[in-house]
């Protein structure tokens, strides 16, 4: 998976994990809700991407 992502790609996962990571030290809980949005928004892109090609016929 990491390879397919680029370095400008593992770049952004670890500032989002480190973004997240800062929010756990102070409040756990508003972290864990943080995380759960951006796991769902990251489903729904992805959701959006796979459409799109499908209806290219690319995947």
């Amino acid at each position: 998976m990491l390879d397919k992502l680029g370095p400008l790609g593992i770049v952004g996962i670890v500032t989002l994990l480190a973004g997240i990571g800062v929010i756990a030290y102070a409040n756990i809980v508003i972290a864990a809700g943080i995380a759960l949005v951006l796991a769902g928004l990251g489903l729904v892109v992805k959701s959006l991407v796979t459409s799109v090609l499908q209806s290219f016929g690319m995947f």
